[in-house]
Protein backbone atom coordinates (compact mmCIF):
# COMPACT_ATOMS: atom_id res chain seq x y z
CA UNK A 1 0.00 0.00 0.00
CA UNK A 2 1.35 3.40 -0.91
CA UNK A 3 1.24 6.39 1.42
CA UNK A 4 -0.81 9.52 0.77
CA UNK A 5 2.39 11.36 -0.17
CA UNK A 6 3.37 8.63 -2.66
CA UNK A 7 -0.16 8.69 -4.15
CA UNK A 8 0.09 12.47 -4.58
CA UNK A 9 3.44 12.10 -6.30
CA UNK A 10 2.03 9.43 -8.65
CA UNK A 11 -0.99 11.65 -9.39
CA UNK A 12 1.26 14.53 -10.38
CA UNK A 13 3.28 12.24 -12.65
CA UNK A 14 0.13 10.91 -14.33
CA UNK A 15 -1.68 14.23 -14.81
CA UNK A 16 0.79 15.42 -17.42
CA UNK A 17 -0.83 16.38 -20.72
CA UNK A 18 1.45 14.22 -22.89
CA UNK A 19 0.31 10.68 -23.56
CA UNK A 20 2.06 8.12 -25.69
CA UNK A 21 -0.05 6.31 -28.27
CA UNK A 22 0.18 2.76 -29.52
CA UNK A 23 0.29 1.79 -33.21
CA UNK A 24 -3.51 1.96 -33.44
CA UNK A 25 -3.51 5.49 -31.99
CA UNK A 26 -4.93 4.51 -28.59
CA UNK A 27 -3.58 6.28 -25.53
CA UNK A 28 -1.08 4.23 -23.51
CA UNK A 29 -1.47 4.64 -19.74
CA UNK A 30 1.56 5.93 -17.89
CA UNK A 31 3.23 3.43 -15.56
CA UNK A 32 2.20 5.61 -12.60
CA UNK A 33 -1.46 4.75 -13.39
CA UNK A 34 -0.99 1.12 -12.37
CA UNK A 35 0.42 2.12 -8.97
CA UNK A 36 -2.56 4.30 -8.06
CA UNK A 37 -5.35 3.16 -5.78
CA UNK A 38 -8.88 3.10 -7.25
CA UNK A 39 -9.67 6.30 -5.32
CA UNK A 40 -6.55 8.00 -6.65
CA UNK A 41 -7.49 6.98 -10.21
CA UNK A 42 -10.82 8.78 -9.75
CA UNK A 43 -8.92 11.83 -8.49
CA UNK A 44 -6.57 11.61 -11.48
CA UNK A 45 -9.50 11.56 -13.90
CA UNK A 46 -10.98 14.65 -12.24
CA UNK A 47 -7.65 16.51 -12.34
CA UNK A 48 -7.12 15.63 -16.00
CA UNK A 49 -10.55 17.00 -16.93
CA UNK A 50 -9.76 20.21 -15.08
CA UNK A 51 -6.38 20.57 -16.74
CA UNK A 52 -7.82 20.00 -20.21
CA UNK A 53 -10.51 22.61 -19.58
CA UNK A 54 -7.83 25.11 -18.58
CA UNK A 55 -5.76 24.35 -21.68
CA UNK A 56 -8.81 24.81 -23.93
CA UNK A 57 -9.53 28.14 -22.24
CA UNK A 58 -5.94 29.27 -22.79
CA UNK A 59 -5.82 28.15 -26.41
CA UNK A 60 -8.96 26.94 -28.20
CA UNK A 61 -6.76 25.56 -31.01
CA UNK A 62 -5.32 23.07 -28.53
CA UNK A 63 -1.75 24.34 -28.55
CA UNK A 64 -0.47 24.11 -25.00
CA UNK A 65 2.40 26.22 -23.75
CA UNK A 66 4.62 23.18 -24.25
CA UNK A 67 3.59 22.85 -27.91
CA UNK A 68 4.22 26.53 -28.54
CA UNK A 69 7.63 26.35 -26.82
CA UNK A 70 8.70 23.34 -28.89
CA UNK A 71 7.53 24.96 -32.13
CA UNK A 72 9.37 28.17 -31.24
CA UNK A 73 12.53 26.23 -30.55
CA UNK A 74 12.21 24.56 -33.95
CA UNK A 75 11.73 27.97 -35.54
CA UNK A 76 8.14 27.26 -36.55
CA UNK A 77 5.57 30.01 -36.10
CA UNK A 78 2.59 28.92 -34.01
CA UNK A 79 -0.75 30.65 -33.81
CA UNK A 80 -1.21 32.41 -30.51
CA UNK A 81 -4.47 32.76 -28.66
Amino acid sequence: MTSQREQESLLEAAVTPYRERDREGRLVPLPAWWDLSPEAREELFSRQLGRRALERAIDPDGQSATVRAVLARLGISASTP
